[in-house]
Parts: structure tokens; C-alpha cells; sequence
């Protein structure tokens, strides 16, 4: 009788267990859900300035055609791309293309005066800058969630719920591209950075 109630207290420990586990793993991938959902907003406002930047240099720079077909093209594909994948490869090139609006500005000073090119350049900082931080909160969610997925014994539960894992989002903004190196301090385009 004794090896019952045992027995019985053990599988409600074991179901109890697996429900918290269950429960863990459901709050996780919500958080990253929420956390992609951040960024998501962020990109959508970087691509929306787009087509003013577009404007403000064709206005001033009307030579700059190829700059402005390659931001124009990279705006369209980050916004139909479907999945993460190909939207992190689709933002990482629309990075590049802001990069070279930016370099290709230096040649017009009238451009750099204008108020508007100078609002957009202001406007496209800031949402980098919460491009930025959106990535880190995403990244970390899905370090955390990707851990609680990995570890055993949550990865039983994990398997049997079809809990899979995420991937880091790793595209760099266009301000992250001319940061200084550290090697010799000078402004130089550089790959995808982690955050």
C-alpha cells in the first residue's frame, strides 16, 4: 500500500514537473515572439524614412542614380521578405545602401546643408539606435529561451511539444557599419555584427 501512495506521489511530482516545464517554455517563446515583434517595428520605421532620404537626394545629388536604385531596390526586399532569414540577409543589405547614401553625401555639400537631409540623417540615427537595442533585447530572449530548450531535462518536454530553437537576429544598422576599428581608429565598412 505504502509503494502506492509512493508511487502515486511521485507521478504528480513528474506531471506537475512537466507542466511548469511546459508552462516555462510557452512564456519563453512568447517573450521572444514579443521581443521580434520590437524589432519588426523598428525596421518598418527605418524602411517608412526611406523614401524621403530617397527624395532629398535625388533633389541634390541627381548623379547618384545607382545609389539611389540599389536603397530603393533594398527598401522593396526588406519589406516582402517572409521570414527571418531572409529578412535579416534583406535589412543587412538595406543597411548597406543607407551606408552609401551616407558616403555618398560627402560629395554634396548642399545635400549635408540641406534641413530636411539633415532631420532624415537625425530621424534614421535614432531608429538605429533602437534597431540596435530592440536586437539586443530579441538576442537576449532567444539566448534564454534556446537554453531552457537545450538543458536537460527541460529539452524532454521541449521535444515533445515541438519547442524548437530560434535564431539570433544579426543584422548590422548602416551607423554600425562606420563605426571606428580599434586596430587603427579610422571609419571602415565592416560585416555582420552580433549583438
Amino acid at each position: 500500500m505504502t509503494f502506492v501512495f509512493i508511487a502515486a506521489g511521485l507521478a504528480v511530482l513528474v506531471v506537475l514537473w512537466g507542466v511548469l516545464t511546459f508552462n516555462a517554455l510557452v512564456r519563453a517563446r512568447n517573450r521572444v515572439d514579443e521581443a521580434w515583434s520590437g524589432i519588426d517595428v523598428q525596421l518598418k520605421r527605418r524602411r517608412d524614412l526611406v523614401p524621403n532620404l530617397v527624395q532629398a537626394v535625388e533633389t541634390y545629388a541627381r548623379h547618384e542614380t545607382d545609389t539611389i536604385a540599389a536603397l530603393t531596390e533594398s527598401r522593396a526586399a526588406a519589406g516582402a521578405a517572409q521570414s527571418r532569414v531572409f529578412r535579416e540577409r534583406a535589412e543587412s543589405r538595406l543597411s548597406g545602401a543607407l551606408a552609401s547614401v551616407h558616403v555618398a553625401a560627402e560629395a554634396y555639400p548642399e545635400l549635408r546643408a540641406s534641413r530636411g537631409f539633415g532631420r532624415l540623417q537625425e530621424q534614421l540615427a535614432e531608429v538605429e539606435d533602437d534597431i540596435v537595442g530592440a536586437r539586443r533585447i530579441f538576442n537576449a530572449n532567444v539566448q534564454r529561451y534556446n537554453e531552457l530548450v537545450q538543458s536537460f531535462p527541460a529539452s524532454v518536454i521541449a521535444g515533445i511539444g515541438g519547442f524548437g530553437g530560434r535564431q539570433y537576429f544579426d543584422v548590422e544598422t548602416s551607423t554600425e557599419r562606420h563605426l571606428p576599428k580599434a586596430d587603427d581608429g579610422t571609419a571602415q565598412s565592416g560585416g555582420i555584427a552580433a549583438a
